[in-house]
């Protein structure tokens, strides 16, 4: 079992990615706490355990500093240390040009996918500081990447590629004192967020091909796929993996 006796903090674990990471890392031995505003996190943990694994579910908002706070408390409280972070959560965009995007729409992605992320690395580094180790891995998107944008996500974008950045800075300040930082890039991957956005537009199955036509495998990703991933980056397996952002996206940056 690659995370035998590791335990496993992640933020965001109640569907899409962040729920595949959670089955696939409790499979391969990690006690987990699973963080969401979904009470299906407890239906995550339930099959977790009826698995033999080892998991709790905190309910809570990350957008909302205290209940990243209170999350972490409760996973220390539990398990005295925090091996792993994955800060997965994020909110989608709602598809607005940068001129019609008001105030607080671009406050709450903001707050949901890079101010979480801050905070989170923030009061987690100093247990894992302790430790002399960690990996932390944050979620980011293709969409960030040189290269790539698309018009009605610029908020979006802008808050993943502040995610990219900031993890680069954070391995600097960390890797020395043995915590690895990483960021989990997807490309066009099968979650309930992107449902989300198909179904905001126009035509969902149409938009949903030529998506799937964007990327070099012609396809869209899985969860499970992106949750391989994180397991590399969580375990010994990526011990030599640090500061990197790392792509999974079936081609979608080159196509």
């Amino acid at each position: 079992m690659k995370l035998r006796d590791k335990t496993a903090l992640i933020f965001g674990g109640t569907s899409g990615i962040g729920e595949a990471a959670a089955e696939l890392f409790a499979r391969e031995g990690a006690k987990l706490t699973i963080v969401g505003r979904s009470d299906s996190g407890n239906d995550v943990v339930g099959r977790i355990i009826r698995g033999g694994g080892e998991a709790s579910f905190v309910r809570g908002d990350v957008s909302v500093v205290n209940d990243i706070r209170s999350a972490i408390d409760q996973h220390l409280a539990k398990y005295s240390k925090i091996d792993v972070l994955f800060n997965n959560a994020s909110k989608e965009s709602n598809g607005q040009s940068v001129i019609d995007t008001s105030e607080e729409e671009f406050d709450k992605l903001l707050a949901t996918n890079f101010k979480a992320v801050f905070m989170s690395c923030k009061f987690a580094a100093p247990h894992m500081i302790k430790a002399g180790r960690g990996s932390i891995i944050n979620t980011s998107a293709a969409s960030a990447r040189d290269g790539l944008a698309w018009a009605g996500l610029g908020a979006y974008i802008g808050s993943k590629g502040a995610v990219i950045a900031f993890s680069r800075a954070l391995a600097v300040e960390l890797s020395p004192l043995g915590i690895r930082v990483n960021t989990l890039n997807p490309g066009l991957v099968d979650t309930p967020m992107l449902r989300r956005y198909l179904h905001s537009q126009p035509d969902p199955e149409a938009l949903l091909k030529t998506l799937a036509e964007a990327q070099l495998l012609k396809r869209i990703g899985l969860p499970t796929e992106l949750a391989k991933a994180a397991l590399f980056l969580a375990c010994d397996d990526g011990s030599f993996v640090t500061g990197t952002d790392m792509l999974v996206d079936g081609g979608l940056v080159l196509g």
